[in-house]
């Protein structure tokens, strides 16, 4: 296995999967945008802030990948989306998007990536309730730096941007959801894992 790598610390699912070299990382990160470029077009058009797909595609890039790859997933696809690729909700694109009311998110997207990468790397999804948690927790993240971003927007649009405003359109539709996606993408990662240890299991049998 390659030791030249751009992952940091500790291994997580994709380094069980596919075996550690920068070649590698570059596929995955990219592969990682993308998956969250194809989320982002599903989605039910809310406005100021759409419901997506993204944050379920950005919490499995992070457990996948772990918090340097997965970061460095959600910064490529936040950098294509500025520079005109049409990978943001509603298949749009440019500067305007991020300094848009829905900004704060796709930069809380980042971190979120990171902090649950961070979790995988201390073995939080290899159980699904701790993979439930993880994934609970980090979808909060993206609306720590959403909602002050939310706010000033709709100042700066004239539009009311009271903490009760905030909430009702930048939160409160989005809870149930986020619930639903953390148990799905805990069901996720735990079946992959499954498989993981199936094949593993099958050739330490087959070695013997």
């Amino acid at each position: 296995m390659s030791s030249l790598t751009l992952a940091v610390g500790r291994p997580t699912l994709a380094d069980k999967v596919f075996s550690r070299s920068i070649a590698t990382d570059l596929v995955l990160i990219a592969a990682g945008a993308a998956l969250t470029a194809v989320a982002a077009q599903i989605a039910v058009p809310l406005w100021p802030v759409p419901i997506t797909g993204q944050t379920l595609a950005v919490l499995l890039v992070g457990v996948f990948l772990g918090a340097t790859r997965g970061a460095a997933s959600l910064a490529l696809y936040a950098v294509l989306g500025i520079v005109g690729l049409p990978v943001f909700s509603d298949a749009s694109s440019g500067w305007h998007v991020v300094a848009g009311p829905t900004g704060g998110y796709i930069i809380g997207f980042v971190f979120a990536a990171a902090f649950t990468g961070w979790l995988a790397q201390r073995e939080w999804d290899r159980k699904p309730v701790w993979a439930f948690l993880a994934f609970l927790v980090g979808s909060v993240i993206p609306f720590a730096f959403g909602l002050p971003w939310l706010a000033a927007a709709l100042g700066n649009l004239g539009l009311d941007n009271s903490l009760g405003a905030v909430l009702q359109s930048g939160l409160y539709p989005f809870i149930l959801g986020g619930v639903i996606k953390a148990a799905l993408g805990a069901g996720i990662i735990s079946l992959a894992w499954f498989g993981v240890r199936r094949r593993d299991a099958r050739a330490e049998s087959s070695a013997e």
